[in-house]
């Protein structure tokens, strides 16, 4: 059934050509053009919750699930079509907040102590993105429109993609990667992304085949998750607890 799902012409909308040029704009423009002031939208409940880092592997993983499960499970042309249109909404629009609107610092600490898989992950994630980009918190809106996007398909894969972007909230705010704030703007601006573009008849086109394969395609997107966890793992065990110390 998998196969056959996949085996399905799967053509690219304009939408996804023009999110895929956006991307890398998100290390970019911080790197080589910072702005001058930068906010710090922290709440009294942001300092009350600790960094636990073994939430940075929930966040790797469970993000990485979101971002292919779409890929996989949403294979009809229109739904494609609005899925991508809503991503290109929520990656401008966090754009526009990140470098000009409201630029912010993540409330990370300088040092990342303790050893083990979970304190490497965190040191991992620190190293691999800007602690910047907060405001509203791109992960999350981006995982919840993933999740809406499967419930066209799928109602059941639907819901646990949605717990699964609920977690992925969750971890940002214990991974110290943003404040309570960005996450509260990124589910609202996925609900007002999904509001325009995923609502209507994209479901009409869902044919029970690919209903049916929904579920066999998300277990093979598990699948390469646990794969890319254990390649993880093989690095930590390869490269040892190292230090990293970072800042603004």
């Amino acid at each position: 059934m998998v196969a056959r799902s996949l085996a399905q012409p799967y053509r690219v909308p304009l939408s996804m050509i023009l999110l895929f040029g956006l991307v890398p704009l998100y290390i970019l423009v911080p790197a080589f053009f910072p702005p001058a002031t930068r906010h710090v939208p922290a709440l009294a409940l942001d300092r009350a919750l600790p960094l636990v880092p073994s939430w940075a592997l929930v966040y790797g993983a469970l993000y990485l699930f979101l971002i292919l499960l779409p890929v996989f499970v949403v294979r009809q042309d229109a739904l494609i079509r609005r899925t991508f249109q809503a991503y290109l909404l929520i990656w401008i629009t966090a754009y526009v907040c990140f470098f000009v609107v409201y630029p912010t610092v993540a409330p990370r600490p300088d040092l990342v102590s303790g050893t083990g898989f979970g304190v490497w992950g965190l040191r991992t994630l620190y190293a691999a993105d800007p602690p910047y980009n907060c405001f509203p918190s791109l992960h999350v809106a981006h995982s919840f429109v993933s999740a809406l996007a499967c419930a066209r398909v799928h109602r059941r894969l639907g819901l646990i993609a949605l717990i699964a972007a609920t977690l992925v909230a969750l971890s940002t705010l214990f991974t110290k990667q943003h404040y309570v704030l960005d996450v509260v703007a990124g589910v609202a601006l996925a609900c007002v992304a999904s509001s325009i573009f995923l609502r209507g008849g994209a479901t009409d086109h869902v044919s029970e085949f690919d209903r049916q394969a929904a579920p066999a395609l998300a277990l093979a997107v598990s699948a390469v998750v646990a794969a890319g966890l254990a390649v993880a793992w093989l690095a930590y065990a390869w490269g040892g607890e190292t230090q990293f110390t970072f800042g603004p």
